[in-house]
């Protein structure tokens, strides 16, 4: 539903903008992470990715009032759910992860150990659609593309797209090209804000006839 609402989701700002659909590894080793990360993976609860307009991943300190460097981040993100964790060592949590639902921050608070919680609305799921004929190049290359990255990492798990892949839908066409291509993190952004999958593939399509091979 579109108008389910998590009252305090645990936010992880990155400089990058994850879709639903696409993996994730991270290192952790920051405190306010590692707690954060910790209890996500004991619970099987969802962290939200957001992505960064200012700041850096890593906190620092900073003179300010809270303490610490500004950092500034979109309104909608995607949940996040651990698929694999490890310890290599202390202090430090070695995770993958996998997008799943887009939501749109209603409040946020950065607490005093620096880790940001939102109150958040998860937004409608991508309604099924098929692929229309004008886009099917689209389709075509990136089952290409799939081919070679299966060709290229052995083990299914390291690969940036999940499975099953539904090549012939319009969202999980959409968001998997937003994964893979190398796009400014503001133009991610706002693909992730287009709430139409058609449109959403459209832009892609674009982007992609923009490309010097595709000339």
């Amino acid at each position: 539903m579109a108008d389910e609402i998590l009252a305090e989701l645990p936010l992880f700002p990155l400089q990058t903008v994850l879709f639903p659909g696409a993996r994730l590894p991270l290192r952790i080793f920051e405190p306010r992470y590692l707690d954060m990360i910790g209890r996500a993976y004991r619970d099987h609860t969802p962290f939200g990715v957001v992505g960064l307009r200012q700041g850096g991943e890593v906190q620092r300190p900073d003179a300010g009032p809270a303490g610490f460097a500004a950092e500034t981040f979109g309104d909608v993100g995607t949940l996040a759910r651990i698929t694999h964790l490890e310890r290599p060592q202390p202090g430090l949590l070695v995770i993958r992860s996998e997008g799943t639902r887009r939501f749109r921050l209603r409040q946020r608070e950065r607490r005093k150990t620096g880790l940001w919680v939102g109150k958040a609305e998860l937004l409608a799921e991508d309604a099924a659609m098929a692929v229309p004929e004008d886009l099917a190049a689209a389709r075509e290359t990136l089952r290409g593309v799939l081919l070679h990255l299966e060709r290229q990492i052995d083990d299914p798990g390291q690969r940036p797209l999940g499975e099953p892949h539904r090549l012939d839908d319009c969202a999980w066409l959409a968001n998997s090209w937003c994964t893979l291509l190398p796009l400014r993190p503001e133009l991610k952004q706002r693909l992730l804000e287009t709430d139409s999958p058609l449109l959403r593939l459209e832009l892609v399509a674009d982007l992609l006839e923009a490309l010097p091979s595709a000339r």
